[in-house]
């Protein structure tokens, strides 16, 4: 699936508020691309952690933010090892070609996040997929549809989202206090697009977490 940036502004705006809810964010982002969303919400940031699977992008990551941990690897891979667990983690950026289910496994059970507070910001482009009714064959959705039906998760994935975070996190021993979400509608349709317009079925949301055990 191509990556969709046609609400990108929307994500930057989504990642500035939630970074507000921590006094010293200490970042991963799983999915660095060309650092665009770095130059835009994180510069100010000393410490964090960027995976990357191109080698010329990773290139660019790295010259970009000299005082992050930069690593050329696929992310579920690297983080169900526990690679950057070297630092205390506290705001997350899921930004997947897909969905970010498998992503958001590995991060709590290969990183096993001790923080008080943990903050998630995602950018979700499984909806595109899910409006052919295909989320019984969908990563990370299965149980979802046993409880809810094949039918339902594409008019309702965003409740889904945030039902399955709330889910992850408690295994983790986070609850969610606080949780905002939205469904993309980009600014313009290019000219001579019929029916919907890419992004439009971009699912972006940002959940605050606090531990409690």
């Amino acid at each position: 699936m191509q990556k969709d940036n046609s609400t990108f502004r929307q994500k930057a705006m989504l990642r500035s508020k939630a970074l507000l809810e921590l006094e010293r964010p200490v970042i991963l982002e799983t999915h660095g691309g060309l650092g665009k969303l770095y130059a835009s919400c994180y510069s100010e940031f000393p410490d964090g952690v960027v995976f990357e699977k191109d080698s010329a992008k990773s290139s660019v990551l790295a010259k970009q933010r000299p005082t992050w941990a930069v690593y050329e690897t696929d992310c579920v891979r690297a983080m169900a090892a526990g690679v950057g667990s070297h630092l205390p983690v506290n705001f997350v950026d899921f930004d997947p070609y897909g969905g970010p289910w498998f992503c958001m496994d590995a991060f709590f059970e290969g990183l096993k996040p001790t923080v008080p507070k943990l903050v998630l910001v995602v950018h979700d482009g499984l909806r595109e997929r899910l409006k052919m009714h295909v989320a019984w064959i969908t990563e990370g959705l299965q149980n979802v549809v046993d409880r809810m039906g094949n039918a339902a998760i594409y008019e309702n994935y965003l409740d889904v989202c945030k039902g399955l975070v709330k889910e992850k996190a408690a295994k983790a021993g986070y609850s969610l206090r606080r949780w905002t979400g939205y469904y993309g509608r980009p600014a313009e349709r290019p000219e001579g697009q019929i029916g919907e317009a890419p992004g439009w079925n971009a699912t972006h949301y940002a959940a605050m977490l606090e531990r409690v055990r």
